[in-house]
């Protein structure tokens, strides 16, 4: 145990007195630990002190009694706000006795004062408290060789990853928590860590968890939360972190704890990263399957996945394809792999032509929509399907995903897309510039006349060419728009009382645009 100045006191053979009643001092002030003691009869000795040091005077910068209560004050308060934990005062040798404007200058400044005797050498303080310094960091150590091989031991269990930390829990007497790839809590020791009224802690510690992981970076953090001292640490190598390690008690972690806790970090990057290797041997099995269940062999698939990852999803399902950048490729799978096992049956995945693809039941969905908040991917989904049409059902999933890809991070369906009908594909080919070309009469028209001519036509052609419905959505009379949509036919050179011309006029607008610009 550290010393503190409330250990020093209770030495008989040091004999200190505390002349500021610890009654009258703030809470707490007494046991502050004491990291060393140095001496020194300097007026202003903080440039050669650090904070959490006690400090030893005979008083020589003291000039006689004469000198004035504001000396003591300025020397007690540069002392406290330096963040000393105590000052002794050697008498019978300057002058004796501690003078009294020293106490009440220490006193209002809630810093210790103790008197040290003549027949106790200031050198003898200081190696007392050295002493129990070297007796603190030899325990530290021998406690640290205990915890380390009680947590290898702990390694070698079935679940190594899981014993380990549960360990290391218990040696560090704080909770031990792990959070995977995308952020989501897998482990923690003890098991009702975050239940009760530490429940509101949580939301702290996963949210500083998602934020180390999305810097893609190995880094750690300490910061306090509540009454704790929380630390967390990235698992893995840069840009393929594997989770983060976080923990958290009362007290901060001394330099044995740091260490103790860096071997589990070693201990824990190293399973992951078997973990890793194992998952990369699965996942080329999983191709493997999805080739085979794209090709009609379901129950050869289903009886394998069975083994390794219970059955495939039932009923109809859908297919979602992800574009997943390569460099987040690992961690999306594993990902995946945690979905996939706290929910069998209810997703398959596999890598397929450098994308991610999965079969969802319409429970997995979900899945998709924590893809895209984790990892800020792009996807695309199927309509239902059987799994006789899985092929069909991929194509559609891949439609889906080029749409996906024009805008943010989303999940776009298919049948998003088959609602817009097949002349909506037409503004996503080359049929832009001939619909432009088409419509440039009309545009040149209207940039030199000031009119929308344009607009006006594609309103009548949304009310199914009817000039009284048209009329009416624009505000003007329906002579005025049959006048409007013969100046429209003179300058296209088209006849649009035919339902061709029409179509074509409306082909030509979608794939245009809303706003073409002048030819």
């Amino acid at each position: 145990m550290l010393p503190t100045l409330r250990r020093l006191l209770g030495r008989p053979d040091l004999a200190l007195t505390l002349l500021t009643p610890d009654g009258q001092l703030p809470a707490g002030t007494v046991d502050r630990v004491v990291e060393w003691v140095h001496s020194s009869d300097l007026l202003d000795p903080t440039p050669f002190l650090s904070a959490g040091q006690m400090l030893l005077t005979t008083g020589t910068q003291f000039a006689s009694d004469t000198t004035e209560d504001a000396a003591y004050r300025e020397y007690a308060h540069r002392l406290a706000a330096h963040g000393l934990v105590g000052l002794g005062f050697g008498t019978e040798v300057i002058r004796d006795g501690t003078p009294e404007p020293l106490v009440a200058a220490c006193l209002a400044e809630g810093l210790p004062l103790v008197e040290v005797p003549y027949a106790t050498p200031f050198i003898a303080v200081a190696r007392t408290a050295g002493d129990l310094i070297a007796e603190d960091r030899y325990a530290r150590n021998i406690w640290a060789l205990s915890a380390q091989r009680a947590i290898s031991l702990a390694a070698l269990r079935p679940d190594g990853l899981s014993a380990t930390l549960s360990e290391l829990s218990r040696q560090l007497n704080h909770w031990v928590a792990l959070f995977d790839a995308s952020g989501t809590l897998t482990r923690v020791f003890p098991r009702d860590a975050f239940a009760g009224a530490s429940a509101a802690s949580f939301p702290t510690v996963a949210a500083e968890a998602t934020s180390l992981l999305r810097r893609g970076q190995r880094s750690s953090v300490t910061i306090p939360i509540g009454e704790d001292t929380l630390t967390l640490q990235t698992l893995g190598r840069r840009d393929q972190l594997r989770g983060v390690l976080a923990l958290g008690g009362a007290s901060q972690l001394d330099q044995a704890g740091q260490g103790v806790v860096t071997s589990v970090i070693a201990l824990a990057g190293l399973a992951l990263e078997q973990n890793n290797a194992l998952d990369r041997a699965r996942r080329h099995l999983r191709a493997g399957l999805w080739h085979s269940l794209l090709n009609g062999d379901t129950d050869l698939v289903a009886s394998i996945s069975a083994e390794m990852w219970g059955p495939l999803p039932g009923g109809l399902v859908r297919i979602a394809v992800i574009d997943a950048p390569p460099e987040r490729l690992d961690t999306i799978t594993e990902f995946l792999e945690i979905r996939a096992e706290d929910q069998p049956g209810r997703l398959f995945f596999a890598h397929h032509n450098g994308r991610v693809s999965l079969c969802l039941d319409r429970t997995g969905e979900p899945v998709l929509h924590e893809l895209v908040a984790s990892f800020g991917v792009h996807i695309g989904l199927s309509d239902p399907s059987d799994y006789g049409t899985l092929p069909s059902a991929l194509s559609q999933a891949l439609r889906a995903l080029e749409r996906a890809n024009e805008g943010p991070p989303a999940v776009v369906e298919f049948d998003l897309i088959s609602r817009q009908g097949v002349l909506a594909f037409l503004a996503r080919t080359d049929a832009r510039d001939v619909g432009r070309a088409t419509l440039t009469p009309i545009t040149r028209f209207d940039a030199a006349h000031g009119t929308d001519l344009l607009g006006t036509m594609r309103v009548w052609l949304e009310h199914n060419a009817e000039y009284a419905a048209a009329a009416a959505a624009l505000g003007i009379h329906r002579h005025t728009m049959r006048s409007h949509m013969r100046q429209a036919e003179q300058l296209l050179g088209r006849d649009l009382s035919s339902f061709p011309a029409r179509a074509d006029i409306w082909a030509a607008l979608l794939a245009a645009g809303p706003q073409p610009s002048e030819v």
